[in-house]
């Protein structure tokens, strides 16, 4: 009796141990739709709603998307998803591409509008006329880390800011599976809060003079995190900053 007992014991250690780790290793996929958008060079799009401007055209070698319900009011700016194909087995490839969020899009009931390079990853060799074809095909999708190696975020001021009386800025190389939801900046020994002004850019009129404290919110699988990045008091518009965050 006391055996038994020790066995049911063990094997409900062992469940409640190998549980999660068999559930967070399986990989969940999401049944959607897809299309595409055209462009000159096959790439992504200057005038993207995230606002990342020659940023969001070559990030991820092209490979990137606009989205409608996954874009969550600019919150999903950034985040990267892998996307595959499910019409037809015979031109689909099993890995699918992996997309960077730069935009804002609703094509026929879908929730991806891809890069014409990243519709084509799509397709296996040879087939990729054929997935052209189709203009809208279903799509299986799972959110993935970003990667980006030998990269730590960048606060980038955006092209509309005019120091020292207007300040805006995006963030880039936003690595992991993270999420900036907020961003604070120190004025007047307070953090006071940034507008999201659109997309993944935040602002703020006339900010403090001098260098910059900032602060953001960030979601991620570990929960909230606060990292912090200070630019010089001579920043300039267009300028991409340098800093020691690197998310997961």
């Amino acid at each position: 009796m006391e055996f038994s007992l020790k066995l049911q014991y063990y094997c409900l250690v062992c469940v409640m141990v190998l549980l999660p780790a068999l559930c967070y290793s399986k990989d969940y996929f999401v049944k959607s739709r897809a299309t595409y958008y055209g462009s000159s060079d096959g790439l992504g799009t200057t005038s993207g709603a995230c606002g990342f401007g020659e940023y969001g055209r070559n990030i991820s070698s092209g490979n990137v998307a606009g989205v409608y319900r996954l874009y969550k009011n600019g919150v999903g700016c950034g985040a990267c998803y892998q996307v595959r194909c499910t019409t037809n087995p015979q031109i689909c490839t099993k890995k699918g591409v992996n997309v960077v969020v730069t935009d804002y899009g609703q094509g026929d009931n879908t929730d991806f509008i891809l890069s014409h390079h990243a519709y084509e990853v799509m397709a296996r060799p040879g087939t990729a006329d054929r997935l052209f074809a189709y203009g809208v095909v279903g799509v299986e999708y799972q959110r993935v880390p970003c990667q980006y190696v030998g990269h730590k975020i960048q606060v980038k001021v955006h092209e509309y800011s005019r120091n020292p009386d207007y300040l805006a800025i995006i963030m880039l190389y936003q690595a992991g599976k993270s999420d900036i939801l907020s961003v604070d900046i120190w004025q007047q020994g307070k953090w006071v809060e940034m507008r999201r002004s659109f997309g993944a850019v935040f602002d703020m009129p006339n900010p403090p003079l001098g260098a910059i404290s900032l602060r953001f919110k960030v979601h991620d699988n570990a929960g909230i995190k606060w990292p912090k990045a200070v630019i010089p008091r001579n920043w300039k518009a267009g300028v991409a900053y340098d800093t020691d965050i690197q998310l997961q």
